[in-house]
């Protein structure tokens, strides 16, 4: 099985909002998650769109997940991860 850390489709209509979490490379994108590292809300304010816990990602990433290119662009611009 290979993990990727990716993002969870979650909201209403206009109003969306994802959760990052942990998945098999292989599962659909709304289906069952190995475990939830935070959230992402784009329609909020500046400072409370993204939280995540950083000692969980890089966690997972030393046992081998991948990141999507959108996970590792919000995990890039706003907490400035490196070598993630």
């Amino acid at each position: 099985m290979s993990a990727r850390i990716r993002l969870k489709k979650m909201g209403t209509k206009k109003r969306p909002c994802y959760r990052i979490v942990v998945m098999d490379n292989r599962a659909p994108r709304d289906g069952r998650t190995i475990e939830e590292l935070g959230y992402y809300h784009p329609v909020e304010a500046e400072d409370k769109q993204l939280v995540v816990n950083v000692e969980k990602v890089k966690g997972w990433v030393q046992k081998g997940a991948a990141l999507s290119d959108t996970v590792r662009s919000l995990l890039n611009k706003q907490i400035r991860i490196t070598n993630v």
